[in-house]
């Protein structure tokens, strides 16, 4: 199973989310994307849910030599997140990651200001919040998001990923009330690979999709 684009996963997404909050609905939704990747996906999301989106701005802590794959990451001030068994394949310690850290929450800090313009985060607490990205492989910056949700208070906490490494949203139950992955692939490599088309998602796509009528925070609580 391969995925057309982001529009198209989001879309399936959207779909299997109805269909899982069945007659009860989905109460007082808030969709929130993980930037930039799941930003046009959760844009489909939120039009299904007849909702607003916003992002949460979170950043990978790459492993050294390959900064694709995540051996932590950050959200907002928290402290980074880290996977132990990844930094114990490495004989590494969170210490050996300072300098990173330092850079990854410098670019953090200029796309929450470039993407949300002074804007708070919407409120959250007591409201069913559903977390998308275009895909999970290592998990570790989903589970930093989650967390950094948990303690807003939601009623109810969804990770939503089109596509995920076996195992990655099994290990992430435990983070959110529901985990719902469209695709398990026994040969996951990575996300790009279950899109036929996936082009890198710009700061000017993020903020043109949330300017979007429809689903712009733009002046909602």
């Amino acid at each position: 199973m391969r995925f057309h684009d982001h529009r198209e996963a989001g879309q399936e997404l959207a779909a299997r989310l109805l269909d899982r909050a069945g007659d009860r609905g989905l109460v007082d939704p808030v969709v929130l994307a993980l930037p930039r990747g799941g930003v046009p996906v959760a844009a489909e999301v939120a039009r299904a849910l007849g909702t607003t989106l916003d992002v949460l701005v979170a950043r990978k802590i790459g492993v050294p030599g390959q900064p694709e794959v995540g051996v932590g990451a950050l959200v907002g001030e928290d402290a980074p997140v880290f996977d132990e068994e990844i930094l114990a394949m490495l004989g590494m310690t969170e210490d050996e990651f300072a300098p990173e850290v330092a850079r990854q929450r410098a670019e953090l800090r200029r796309r929450e200001g470039l993407y949300r313009q002074g804007r708070p985060l919407p409120a959250v607490a007591g409201r069913t919040v559903v977390l998308v990205d275009d895909g999970l492989a290592t998990g570790v910056t989903a589970r930093a998001a989650l967390r950094h949700l948990r303690a807003l208070r939601p009623a109810r906490l969804i990770l939503a990923v089109p596509v995920c490494a076996p195992g990655a949203a099994d290990a992430l139950r435990q983070e959110a009330d529901d985990v719902i992955c469209l695709h398990r692939p026994h040969d996951f490599r990575s996300v790009g690979e279950c899109y036929e088309e996936f082009p890198q998602v710009s700061d000017n796509e993020v903020i043109s999709t949330l300017r979007t009528p429809s689903i712009s925070p733009a002046g909602r609580p």
